[in-house]
């Protein structure tokens, strides 16, 4: 008698537990069917907009500034010793 109650009691259980993970997959396929429909329609909000440079204008600034300081001193110096450094 009591090996029936428990086989009935976890009947009783999976039988819930299965209506209730049916219900969640229903759900979870209803939620991706309806994000089927919206793909490819981004809002305006969302995106970025404008550009922003990863580093900073003075530190942009310093690095032109070191480029085309080494590059000038370079043809100076080359120029002042005759075509070959």
């Amino acid at each position: 008698m009591f090996r029936e109650q428990i086989a009935l009691i976890l009947l009783f259980i999976s039988r819930k537990s299965s209506t209730t993970s049916k219900r969640l997959a229903d759900r979870k396929v209803a939620k991706f069917q309806k994000n089927i429909t919206k793909r490819g329609s981004v809002p305006e909000t969302s995106t970025k907009k404008g550009y922003d440079y990863p580093v900073g204008p003075i530190l942009l600034g310093f690095f032109v500034f070191v480029v085309i300081g080494s590059s000038l001193f370079q043809i100076i110096r080359t120029a002042a010793s005759g075509g070959m450094a």
